[in-house]
């Protein structure tokens, strides 16, 4: 499959079965990917400990499980980081075909929703932090802001690599390069979706049953 690019007589492969020659974009990626694994120890890390002290004497008569997570609330958050991830998975159909302004758009799209998930969850840890359930009141309380403020760390990141990208896109147009970098945004913008419903799962609708 060949992707149209800036020059008439210039495409760029993004991948073809039986080709000989070195392959930079797998490269890059297939190195994305051994990151990605590192990645993936640091939150199964961070969901254990949550495990562990997700108990009522790890609460130190503070706030229980059941009395910080709101399960409706965190909902909107899923929806918006799904649909950031749907519109960022149009702009790689865009890709495929060489369409540079609606890869801009829709990266922009993504972006939007992923700053609508954040302000969710800023507009969350203010609400608790209101209430006095901070990191510090007990052991439960740490390993849940660690773990939710690691992966809304991930998104902020995220969230500024999209930008980058738009911007590259719009300068340079869907060089091999460019290309590389979409494909690694894509793989990185979906694991943190799948984190995030790890999370919602884990977290929010176990807190209530």
């Amino acid at each position: 499959m060949t992707l149209g690019t800036i020059g008439a007589d210039e495409k760029v492969v993004l991948w073809q079965y039986g080709e000989v020659a070195h392959d930079m974009i797998s490269t890059k990626t297939l190195g994305f990917w051994l990151y990605m694994l590192s990645d993936a120890l640091v939150f199964a890390g961070l969901f254990a400990a949550y495990g562990v002290l997700d108990h009522s004497m790890n609460a130190a008569n503070g706030p229980t499980e059941a009395q910080i997570v709101h399960p409706i609330a965190a909902f909107w958050q899923t929806l918006a980081v799904l649909t950031s991830v749907f519109a960022y998975s149009v702009a790689t159909v865009a890709v495929k075909h060489g369409y540079r302004q609606l890869v801009v758009l829709c990266v922009l799209a993504a972006i939007l929703l992923g700053m609508v998930f954040l302000g969710l969850e800023f507009s969350d840890f203010a609400d608790l932090y209101a209430h006095g359930a901070t990191p510090q009141v007990s052991g439960f309380l740490s390993a849940y802001f660690i773990l939710i403020a690691t992966h809304g760390l991930h998104m902020a990141f995220g969230i500024l690599w999209l930008l980058v990208m738009a911007i590259q896109v719009s300068r340079l147009g869907l060089t091999a390069p460019v290309v590389a970098q979409l494909l690694n945004l894509r793989l990185f913008w979906q694991f943190q979706a799948a984190i995030w419903v790890c999370v919602y799962v884990f977290v929010y609708l176990k807190g209530v049953i």
